[in-house]
């Protein structure tokens, strides 16, 4: 590798020949070999973007020579359609505030724009990445602008994939609506449900997490850009900050304003706290039904087995014939991942000092690493999982034949001390209740069919109340069906 020699404030340093960023950039290279990982695509596009409006706004206000500004634009350009991806080099887990990923871009700005007026890398001349690509600039304001564009467009790919996922989950509803099954609470056996009405209270359950992620969107479409160094927007015109915060609305797409309060945008992490507290709770439901899902596909043998998953891989290197289910399983491993990232959101969050939250890396790290897991696991979730599950009708019936959580039907009937007796005897006998019940004569074979009919067991009411009026008055609950 041959190199050239830049100089920066703290002395020479060696670059890579072919490098287009500088000095800066090899010095956090060297400081911070910590994980291993490339800046987010999405974090570096938002600061380019960031670089390119504030050029233009610059140019606007006339404090910019329209010749290098051009330059920055052009080359801007480049870096967004993905010539210099390559480039942008510096680990998530850096300096404090961002200062070594502003100047990785800032470098590799300048060195394209020079290029592209035809001089040499490595020179900043005529255009420089303080002066003129930082312009009206600094890390303080233009990491967090960055941050929020970033989150509001990787969040923007997560909704559709959340819906496709909601309309999978109440398709599978509708189909598996006339399923009876036995429900379960505390793992034991309870009282009947239908298997679709526990797909569509999955489907609800996520619809009200897209609802919350939604709901902390807007705070993100708030820009502290112009705040500079500490919010009070020293070296920035006023034209500038309205002008900049426009550029960027008007190449996002985004509805981005102004911060009322420039300085509360430098220091106030809350928009990511609410994102993230937001892809927690999601992250949260995909783990339970995840559960849920390994739960009732259990088996094939000696499990639940009222459902079966996609097989989509071998499960086993000795078990030939094993099936796993993997989707489910990535599923719950994605969703702890989204849960601790948010527990060191929200402690970087805490951890700013006065003028500046200098943990914002870290933030932005876990924030777009949460949002790139969710956004990639969910469709593989909607498509290679619950598309493709399939029910056992009548295992799911078996299943509520046998269960002691009938006994809670026959309690308006028989009353509560005889229906736990009936509950007790098919525990121990392994006799179904409707069994017991006929041979003990606590309710005719008609009126015991009536009560234990499936589908008015899985909705609101009292099953077989039509008659219940009647027997009370001939003699109560507890002998309303010996008559």
């Amino acid at each position: 590798m041959t190199f050239r020699v830049e100089k920066d404030t703290l002395g020479e340093v060696r670059v890579p020949a072919d490098a287009y960023y500088g000095a800066q950039t090899v010095r956090a290279v060297e400081n911070f070999p910590i994980s291993g990982l490339r800046p987010h695509p999405a974090l570096v596009r938002a600061t380019v973007l960031v670089k390119m409006c504030a050029a233009r706004a610059n140019m606007a206000t006339g404090r910019l020579d329209s010749r290098l500004g051009d330059a920055i634009v052009r080359a801007a350009d480049e870096c967004l359609a993905g010539a210099f991806d390559a480039h942008f080099v510096v680990d998530p887990f850096q300096a404090g505030a961002g200062t070594s990923h502003n100047m990785n871009v800032n470098e590799v700005l300048a060195n394209r724009a020079n290029e592209l007026l035809g001089e040499e890398r490595g020179r900043y001349a005529p255009v420089h990445p303080n002066d003129h690509v930082n312009m009206a600039q600094s890390t303080n304001d233009v990491f967090p602008t960055a941050m929020r564009l970033a989150a509001l467009r990787v969040a923007g790919d997560l909704r559709p994939a959340l819906e496709g996922l909601v309309a999978a989950l109440r398709k599978k509803s509708a189909e598996f609506d006339g399923i009876l099954k036995s429900g379960r609470t505390h793992l034991q056996d309870a009282v009947p449900i239908r298997l679709g009405q526990e797909f569509e209270a999955w489907a609800v359950a996520l619809e009200k997490n897209l609802a919350a992620i939604e709901g902390a969107v807007p705070g993100l479409a708030e820009l502290g850009i112009g705040g500079t160094a500490a919010g009070t927007g020293m070296n920035a015109e006023p034209a500038y900050i309205d002008l900049v915060v426009a550029e960027l609305a008007r190449e996002t797409g985004f509805p981005l304003v102004r911060g009322a309060n420039l300085v509360e945008r430098m220091q106030n992490m809350d928009p990511f706290v609410a994102l993230s507290s937001a892809l927690k709770g999601l992250a949260v439901n995909l783990a339970r039904i995840a559960n849920d899902l390994r739960l009732l596909s259990s088996g094939p043998r000696t499990g639940l087995a009222e459902i079966a998953l996609p097989a989509l891989q071998p499960g086993s290197s000795i078990m030939p014939g094993k099936v796993n289910p993997v989707m489910a399983e990535v599923t719950d491993m994605v969703a702890f991942q989204v849960m601790g990232a948010d527990t060191t959101i929200m402690l970087a969050a805490q951890a700013g000092q006065l003028e500046l939250n200098v943990m914002m890396p870290v933030i932005a790290f876990n924030l777009l690493f949460s949002l790139e897991i969710l956004k990639n696991t969910v469709p593989k979730l909607a498509d290679a999982c619950i598309a493709g599950i399939t029910a056992d009708r009548e295992r799911c019936l078996r299943y509520l034949e046998q269960s002691v959580g009938l006994a809670t039907v026959l309690a308006p009937y028989i009353g509560y001390a005889a229906a736990a007796e009936v509950a007790k005897e098919s525990t121990a006998t392994g006799r179904s209740i409707r069994q017991i019940v006929e041979d003990r004569q606590l309710l005719s074979a008609g009126r015991l069919a009536e009560i234990l009919d499936p589908f008015p067991l899985t909705s609101p009411g009292v099953p077989g109340a039509t008659h219940q009026a009647e027997n009370t008055t001939q003699g109560g609950d507890n002998n309303a069906g010996r008559r």
